[in-house]
């Protein structure tokens, strides 16, 4: 665990002239103060102080004075930043109340307090997403526009995938930034791609993944590209899904795996996918937490729609790996990467728990491709649907006390109030398909 006395010194000797304290709000966006090094002890005094009620899902007006807590251990300078007075770094923080207890509204807080749940349990949470994004082109006036930045297809290589230099930048940025990647390539959909990185413990992941997401658009951005991690920015292509790989551990020993268990699943293994499964329309309004993540869960386009668990089968939400021992994991295939990363795992952790609690276990597998199941066939095999739109996933939500108390009252509440006003903007527009559809036959 790295100390002040750690940050101030590697600050020294990577010439560190400015600091951005990091952290995200209610959805996930990455906001930053930056602060001369000067001031980085004060910082790492937990002496920071903001305005909170300009922040979507913080405070009111009347209570807005909060305060940055820095992790040290995620002091990084960032790469692309280097300036001739210096380097630019970064710290993640939590945010606290002015009297330094930990703010019930931030979403990394809110990840620590179920993992802290999990550990009393003797459990450690592990992840590894799989983030999947489009790169565009510019319009003349420099705006981002649909118009994909090659016509590949999966795992093209160039002159036809033109994106072969711009991932090796990205994979380049990430292993200076600490990134363990594992692969890059061209995804399915034209301009669409993928980078994973190594699994992780939960919050060093979700650390990881507001990184991520904040280098791919960086480095695009440098290269005169938009990256961007919007699920289904084109009709009739696959969309970008994120799917989470993610385990439990007990002093290092992963506890999903058991040889003489069903598909050598443990008792730990079946309680968590069963309250995966329980609880996943629920999940699916902080997984998939757009208007437009639902143009990707549609039939026909690769995306889970069917609440489901298979050893193999892509077609289900919950698919298990090959690979059994240490790398047993469960795949939820169903988040999307617009989801806020702390608050998915917070989720789908308290799922999991709930089920190994109350000794839970799944319907049996599915290994048949669902897509080409009669809805008669899905009745009898008791094979439910997800939310098909985010009211219907935010009603599922409102109704899930287990998922709302893993949220925490405060984040509850405002993430539902912002979503249905988000849905209820949406509702309202006229859309370019309803006027070539209907204003010349009406």
């Amino acid at each position: 665990m790295a100390t002040k006395k750690d940050v101030l010194a590697k600050a020294k000797a990577e010439k560190v002239r400015f600091v951005r304290l990091q952290f995200t709000e209610l959805h996930g966006q990455l906001k930053a103060v930056q602060i001369p090094v000067e001031e980085l002890p004060k910082a790492l005094d937990n002496e920071m102080m903001f305005d909170g009620s300009s922040i979507r899902g913080y405070k009111r007006i009347e209570q807005s004075d909060m305060y940055f807590h820095p992790d040290p251990n995620t002091f990084q300078v960032i790469p692309w930043l280097a300036g001739e007075s210096g380097n630019v770094a970064r710290i993640i923080c939590d945010v606290a109340d002015p009297d330094g207890s930990p703010f019930a509204g931030d979403p990394r807080v809110a990840l620590k307090r179920v993992l802290a749940d999990a550990k009393k349990m003797g459990y450690d949470m592990n992840v590894g997403p799989e983030a999947e994004f489009f790169v565009f082109d510019h319009d003349a006036d420099g705006n981002p526009a649909v118009n994909p930045h090659d016509a590949a297809g999966y795992f093209d290589v160039g002159p036809v995938d033109k994106g072969v230099e711009l991932r090796r930048a990205m994979d380049d940025m990430l292993l200076s930034m600490g990134f363990h990647l594992e692969a890059s390539h061209h995804e399915v959909a034209i301009g669409q791609h993928e980078i994973d990185f190594r699994h992780a413990t939960a919050l060093e992941c979700a650390d990881m993944l507001i990184t991520f997401r904040y280098v791919i658009r960086s480095v695009a951005a440098q290269l005169g590209l938009h990256a961007t991690f919007m699920p289904k920015p084109i009709y009739g292509e696959n969309g970008s899904g994120m799917h989470c790989n993610q385990s439990l551990s007990k002093a290092g020993k992963n506890v999903f795996f058991d040889p003489k268990g069903e598909e050598q699943l443990s008792d730990a293994a079946m309680g968590y996918i069963a309250g995966l499964l329980e609880h996943l329309p629920a999940i699916t309004a902080i997984a998939n937490p757009i208007v437009n993540s639902y143009k990707r869960l549609v039939p026909g386009y690769e995306a889970p729609v069917y609440i489901a668990w298979s050893p193999g089968n892509r077609s289900a939400a919950i698919r298990i790996p090959a690979k059994r021992g240490s790398a047993t994991r469960a795949e939820l295939r169903t988040p999307d990467p617009t989801a806020n990363p702390y608050l998915l795992f917070a989720v789908m952790l308290a799922a999991g728990l709930d089920g190994i609690k109350k000794g839970k276990r799944p319907p049996k597998p599915v290994n048949q491709n669902i897509y080409h199941l009669t809805d008669a066939e899905s009745r009898k095999l008791k094979i439910g649907a997800l939310p098909h739109n985010l009211s219907a996933a935010l009603d599922a939500l409102e109704n899930d006390k287990v998922i709302c108390a893993a949220l925490g009252d405060h984040i509850a509440e405002a993430y539902l109030a912002e979503k249905r006003a988000e849905w209820d903007v949406y509702k309202a527009q006229v859309h370019q398909w309803e006027i070539d559809e209907y204003m010349e036959r009406f």
